[in-house]
């Protein structure tokens, strides 16, 4: 007998049965969801820490650290409410506060695919005020939104004209700000995926762009090579060097992660002849508990002093696809003996498990009922508030 598919099946009998009476609201009691995954099943030693530190849907991490707090923002796409705003003290332990896109009439989401929207989120502090980047891809294009409580609310969008995408703010000791993002190189693209760095100043009092755009970076580390979609830029100050991280070689496996550095916010800026500083693009995504997909780093002096990282990966179950998305995972920084940052040296897989910043002070413990965002939890929403919780997302 030949066997029917169910959608085949169901579209047929729907046609051949009766008209049926409308079915009445459905309404629930509750929600239960309980975690089974193996990878956090083992005991973690003492003083350890189990990537990723945000599972599931959380791509595109970005970090900034206020004082002893870190607060950090992940892409949400067509999703609303969008750009998810998180807090802890120790990078490991994390609680949702609020949402940058809080309100419906921040930003149009209507008509637009799933995989449009809100892409690439950064936040940065200064000042007293949080500053949020950010691109609305087939809706607006690049936006500039601020608050003073990262929890909001955050003001309505400011929108710049520069094409391209993931704008990134970077507030200098001199007092001047710059604006940094994606954009197309100058001239005509010479490959398909050919893109750029640019960066252009930011008048933090007029939150204007003003003098010249520069292109920092043509291609990528090797132009030769054909090196595509350099993006994901933040630019960092140590010591007398300003350094240039990006993104290079697309989202999928072939992600990585790319440093530079120059002696002025504008270049010019000198690849590190050790790129990338991360990737998984050389390993075998079919072997157990593989990481893929490494790449969009952003970095931060931790709780103890040094220097992470934290960056998007994926989880495979076989080959190429996963069911947890790109989730958000946490390595530390090595600095080499002539000043150049490395995460992971070539041919090394990222850890599940690592040893965790020190902290001097323990964090807070959470909430109640503050959901669990790592490991295998149980959670229960029983709906008795008057509105949903953060974690509930609906498309547009």
């Amino acid at each position: 007998m030949k066997l029917i598919p169910s959608l085949l099946l169901a579209t047929a009998m729907s046609t051949a049965l009766p008209a049926q009476p409308a079915s009445p609201s459905v309404a629930f009691d509750a929600l239960v969801y309980t975690g089974r995954d193996a990878v956090f099943s083992t005991p973690l030693p003492a003083g350890h820490f189990r990537n990723p530190i945000l599972t599931g849907f959380f791509p595109d991490p970005s970090i900034c650290r206020v004082g002893d707090d870190y607060y950090l923002v992940t892409s949400t796409f067509a999703l609303f409410p969008g750009i998810p705003v998180f807090h802890s003290r120790d990078l490991v332990n994390w609680t949702q506060i609020g949402n940058v896109v809080h309100r419906q009439e921040q930003l149009d989401y209507k008509g637009l695919a799933a995989t449009r929207g809100i892409f690439a989120p950064a936040i940065t502090h200064h000042n007293g005020t949080f500053y949020l980047t950010c691109t609305m891809v087939g809706a607006g294009g690049n936006f500039l939104m601020t608050a003073t409580n990262p929890a909001g609310p955050w003001s309505d969008p400011i929108w710049y004209d520069f094409e391209g995408i993931d704008p990134s703010l970077f507030f200098d000791d001199d007092g001047r700000a710059w604006m940094l993002n994606n954009g197309a190189p100058e001239g005509t693209p010479l490959y398909d995926g050919h893109r750029a760095i640019w960066i252009q100043e930011f008048d933090v009092a007029t939150k204007k762009l003003i003098g010249p755009r520069t292109q920092l970076i043509n291609g990528g580390v090797d132009i030769t090579t054909k090196p595509v979609w350099i993006e994901g830029p933040h630019l960092y100050r140590r010591g007398e060097w300003y350094y240039l991280c990006c993104a290079e070689g697309g989202t999928s496996i072939h992600h990585s992660q790319v440093i530079y550095r120059g002696k002025s916010p504008t270049g010019p800026f000198t690849a590190w002849e050790k790129n990338p500083i991360l990737t998984q693009r050389d390993l075998d995504s079919r072997a157990p508990n593989a990481i893929t997909c490494t790449g969009h780093v952003d970095m931060e002096i931790g709780p103890d002093g040094n220097w992470w990282a934290v960056f998007l990966a994926c989880r495979p179950y076989g080959g190429d696809f996963w069911t947890t998305g790109r989730e958000t995972f946490l390595l530390p920084v090595t600095w080499t003996d002539d000043g150049w940052p490395s995460i992971l040296p070539p041919g090394e897989r990222v850890p599940l498990t690592l040893p965790a910043p020190v902290v001097k002070t323990p964090p807070a413990a959470p909430l109640p009922g503050a959901p669990a965002l790592s490991g295998n939890f149980t959670w229960r929403d029983d709906f008795a508030g008057k509105e949903l919780g953060l974690e509930w997302l609906r498309l547009r």
